[in-house]
């Protein structure tokens, strides 16, 4: 076996070692709740009370939504009790969990990974709403959200972020501003929802997290995709692009019009040169009253 070889096998061997310490240490907590703001409201609980990194959302459909969080066993634990205390005060606590020692097997197929975490921030570009407050409004039925939203940004001055859809004809307008306006615009949302529909659930986070930023849907237009970084190319690339290459030489071949013009141009120099000899003609020859005028 040689040198390289054994490194390879060393590398991975470590790499695997600090995958399985990892999945050993790192606990796993879920809090489903039956209302996306109700959610978002338990899953920024879990942050502020523990030190957790929150996965994501998981959801199911039937307006059944899951904030999944990992970290150490007694952070976990924390945070789930104080997420599913806060799901009960908003009446929509489905179930909870805490997995002390998540296999190696189950990462690889639910979407628990604390990797998905990283993933997730990576992909998301910088969002020209952050750092403000944040308001969700619920409904049960799509014109309903879309007239409280339409009324929340005609009360307050407040950005409609985005919007999610979670099943059982739940949506959720998500807007952003400072919190007094956020406040008013989502009283405001509250009676045209009960005027259109069904008002679900309301939520207003005064300070979102950074890690509650990154799992929250934003639309495309409030995203500042960062710009390609320039292709730094060696001397001897730059040198290549500089030389100029020499390209065979055309044949010339006369186009249908020019030869037209040639023939035209030959035909008035013939007909010029005629009328001139005319002209010469009729000098030289004088008609024969004037014969008589040079007689007299």
């Amino acid at each position: 076996m040689s040198r390289m070889e054994v490194r390879a096998n060393l590398s991975a061997r470590q790499a695997q070692l600090r995958q399985q310490q990892l999945s050993g240490e790192s606990a796993l907590g879920l809090v489903s709740t039956r209302s996306f703001p109700a959610i978002v409201g338990t899953a920024d609980m879990m942050l502020k009370s523990a030190e957790v990194t929150l996965v994501g959302y998981e959801k199911i459909g039937g307006g059944y939504c899951t904030a999944i969080v990992r970290g150490k066993t007694a952070d976990v634990r924390l945070a789930v009790e104080e997420g599913a205390r806060t799901a009960e005060q908003f009446g929509q606590l489905i179930s909870k969990m805490v997995l002390a020692r998540p296999m190696q097997n189950l990462e690889a197929v639910f979407p628990i990974g604390k990797y998905l975490a990283h993933i997730a921030q990576e992909q998301q570009s910088y969002s020209r709403l952050s750092n403000q407050s944040l308001g969700l409004l619920e409904t049960r039925g799509f014109p309903a959200m879309v007239g409280a939203a339409d009324a929340m940004l005609k009360s307050a001055d407040v950005q409609l972020a985005s919007y999610e859809t979670i099943g059982d004809g739940l949506c959720t307008a998500i807007i952003r501003g400072s919190v007094s306006n956020v406040a008013i615009a989502v009283e405001a949302g509250m009676y045209e929802a009960e005027r259109i529909g069904e008002l679900n659930a309301v939520m207003v986070i005064p300070r979102p997290l950074e890690d509650l930023e990154h799992t929250l849907p934003v639309a495309s237009c409030w995203l500042d995709k960062p710009e390609p970084l320039p292709i730094l190319l060696s001397k001897t690339e730059e040198k290549k692009q500089e030389e100029l290459v020499e390209l065979p030489e055309l044949e010339k071949v006369p186009l249908s019009l020019e030869e037209a013009k040639e023939e035209k141009l030959e035909e008035m120099s013939l007909s010029m040169e005629e009328v001139k000899e005319e002209e010469f003609q009729e000098i030289s020859s004088p008609s024969e009253e004037d014969k008589e005028e040079l007689d007299w």
